[in-house]
Parts: C-alpha cells; structure tokens; sequence
C-alpha cells in the first residue's frame, strides 16, 4: 500500500509554513499507513489457520480446534522460533507523535508550541526518521527533519545514531539553516516504550562561522499503554549568543 500525500503551498511561503507541512505530513502518513510504518499484531484474519493435518505431529495434545485458532501455536509446531534473536532486533523503544508547551527562558521567558515525530521505522532497520518545528509565535522558531541509523541491534538496552538531516533556527539575535550532522544515546528503560531517556549533540552548518550547536536531553515515561508525557531541555550554543529552551510534551505512541 503506498500512500501519496501532496500538500499544496501558497506562492510565498515562510520557512516556518514549510517545517509545519513537513511535521504534519510525516504524522498524516503514521495515521494513514500504520501497518506500514509500525506492523500490526498476529490475528487469524491476516494469517488464515493452516489445517492441521499437515502440520508436525500435535506433542501437547492440544485439541485441533485450539490449534487452528492460534497462528503462534501452529508456527511453534512447524518450527521452534528463535526467541533470542525475536527479543534482540524487536525495537526496545517506540515511534511516537508529540504535541506541547515550550518555554524559552533565554527569549525573555516566552511560550510557545512544540510538536513533532520521532523515529518513523524505514522498514524493519534501524533507519528512522524525525522531524519537529517550535515557535513561541515572535522571536523564537526553529524547525527540521532527520535521518538516524541505529548501529546496535534494535532490541538492545543503550543504542547510539549517527544522524543528518537540515535544520533552521530564528532568533531575536541571529538566524541560520543548513546541513544538521550530529548523533543520539538513547536508553530505554523499558522494551514497552514506557521509559527512555535519550540524549543528543548536533551541529548546524558544521564548519562555518556561523555554526551552531544543539544539545538536547530528553526524559520519558508512560501514562497508559499509548499515552506518554516527556521532559525535554535543549541548549543552542552559536558565537552571537547562547539561547534555551525547556519543553513539556504529550506523546502518543502508535
């Protein structure tokens, strides 16, 4: 199934209308295509019971019926699945989509909005990609989309991502957009993305004297088996100022 999703722009856009789109269509695409991007539990509608008659000899003397019910218990009589390998590459943490409040203690303490996604799975690799814009609707913008690749095995307790991506900020002081390289820790605490923490260093425009650099530290837990509520603090380091910014969000994981 491949969903097309075209959003159409007015002729003069601001850079800020572009990362809104761009956010928007990466959240329209999980709610469209969750089979895709995400999967979706073993039911008898999407895996028709095989008969029993061909399967191996029934060794726990299970009634038929029960066994034509269940598509775990007809491929453990098939074949015994490698339950090590299953747990290490299952993805210990979660695609989520994020909507909340931002304030920028350094932009005189000003509010704003704060949504995004992060780690859309490409398939069943460790490629994932995550966008996010905030505004506090004056001085303060910043927005942009990335690419991650997880070089451990998904399952694992501590995974590390280079990323790249493009990312643009505006401020009362300075403004710059341009290639974003960096990487990310993440650590989930829990394989149910009930917790994690993750911490990232990115640079924009790395090299150039108007770089500058973002550190970010982010704190997780659940409330429910969907719905989340994370802590993020995030530093700008440029060579005109250094700006901040703390974040309250509601995450739903799909």
């Amino acid at each position: 199934m491949i969903v097309n999703i075209k959003i159409m722009l007015p002729q003069k856009y601001t850079l800020k209308d572009t990362f809104f789109c761009l956010i928007i269509s990466n959240i329209l695409l999980i709610l469209l295509t969750p089979k895709i991007a995400f999967g979706e539990p073993f039911s008898p509608e999407d895996n028709p019971p095989k008969n029993t008659n061909n399967l191996p000899q029934n060794s726990l003397d299970l009634p038929p019926e029960m066994i034509q019910e269940s598509p775990v218990l007809q491929r453990w009589l098939k074949e015994i699945p490698d339950v090590l390998d299953d747990i290490h590459n299952d993805p210990s943490f979660r695609t989520v989509i994020r909507i909340g409040y931002t304030e920028f203690p350094s932009t005189k303490h000003d509010g704003g909005l704060n949504i995004g996604v992060k780690d859309i799975f490409i398939g069943k690799t460790g490629l994932t990609i995550s966008g996010d814009y905030q505004t506090s609707f004056g001085d303060r913008d910043a927005g942009g989309v990335d690419l991650q690749y997880y070089l451990l095995p998904l399952g694992s307790y501590i995974n590390v991502a280079p990323s790249l991506g493009y990312r643009a900020i505006s401020t009362n002081n300075y403004s710059e957009d341009g290639i974003n390289i960096g990487g990310k820790v993440i650590l989930p605490l829990s394989r149910t993305g009930a917790s994690d923490i993750s911490f990232s260093q990115r640079f924009i425009s790395p090299g150039n004297q108007d770089e500058v650099g973002i550190t970010n530290v982010s704190f997780g837990y659940a409330l429910t088996k969907q719905i989340r509520l994370s802590t993020e603090i995030e530093k700008q380091n440029s060579r005109v100022k250094k700006d901040s910014q703390v974040s309250i969000m509601l995450e739903w994981m799909p």
